[in-house]
């Protein structure tokens, strides 16, 4: 029996940093969608365990030790015995893109093994914890506002289907290396998120919020700018950084203008990772 699936792209439609824990951990809060692109986990039962990884950014995770997946399955089976499994990592998502692409992973591969093995919820949603603070909401893979440190998980409903086009100029961020360049890391809260608005409604209010990260990964990587830049020239209602970045989002009316949009950037940067999107509650991921 092989199981597959869908590790979707985490997209911060902003992220505000609110404190700092004594403990060095940042307090933030942050919208976060889905979106229809991302990795594929396929795991089945074997005579040994075996990772094997494919796909455009394969080559970036190749020789690094233990990855997110193989901390998942092996953190898991600590918790709840299984047999050996094969699993098969299909890398769509560029590496250390402020995506959540390695969390995604991981809450996929889990995900896959209790279904394969018909596992209950509550040791599944312990590992995710354990693995990092974006493992639980990438579990749940739904619209959301994440608090804390990450770890506090509101569903977020009534908004809009959201069209977007996602550029990452293929540059690779530290997330340490960002945040150890935020200047204030006590700014306001995340607004309240009105329900029932239309997309150039909702695009109007998220402009009013902030990603807090986007400038000091602008020190860091200047190639972001030139993203935001690309984005902004084919005249989406909003263009932003995701995460910690470098890859940003632009967000269209409709799903031909990001397609449009989408083809303008790829033909003027052959070498960025571009992708035309659609995000919310009920995507399908598309190979």
């Amino acid at each position: 029996m092989n199981i597959t699936e869908f590790a979707p792209a985490k997209i911060n439609l902003s992220l505000h940093v609110t404190g700092r824990r004594a403990d060095g951990y940042h307090l933030l809060e942050s919208l976060v969608v889905f979106a229809d692109v991302g990795d594929y986990i396929s795991i089945s039962t074997a005579l040994a365990d075996n990772l094997a990884i494919e796909g455009p950014f394969a080559a970036s995770l190749q020789g690094n030790g233990a990855n997110l997946v193989e901390k998942a399955r092996d953190q898991l089976r600590e918790r709840v015995a299984f047999g050996p499994v094969d699993v098969r990592l299909t890398k769509n998502l560029p590496v250390s893109s402020g995506i959540g692409g390695g969390s995604s992973d991981a809450a996929a591969t889990l995900r896959a093994l209790s279904r394969l093995f018909g596992l209950s919820q509550a040791p599944v949603a312990d590992v995710a914890i354990g693995l990092g603070a974006d493992v639980p909401m990438c579990l749940a893979a739904k619209t959301l506002v994440a608090k804390g440190i990450g770890e506090q998980l509101t569903a977020a409903t009534g908004l809009p289907e959201l069209h977007m086009v996602i550029v990452n100029p293929n540059v690779p961020v530290s997330t340490p290396d960002v945040f150890s360049r935020l200047s204030n890391h006590h700014n306001p809260a995340l607004p309240p998120i009105p329900e029932g608005l239309s997309f150039t409604e909702f695009a109007e209010w998220l402009s009013r919020t902030r990603n807090d990260l986007q400038l000091p990964a602008l020190q860091i990587c200047p190639a972001i700018g030139d993203a935001l830049i690309a984005l902004a020239e084919t005249g989406p209602l909003l263009a932003r950084m995701s995460g910690s970045g470098a890859t940003c989002y632009g967000l269209f009316s409709d799903a031909s203008s990001a397609a449009v949009a989408a083809n303008a950037i790829s033909g003027r940067y052959e070498n960025w990772w571009v992708m035309p999107a659609k995000a919310g509650d009920n995507i399908n991921g598309h190979r």
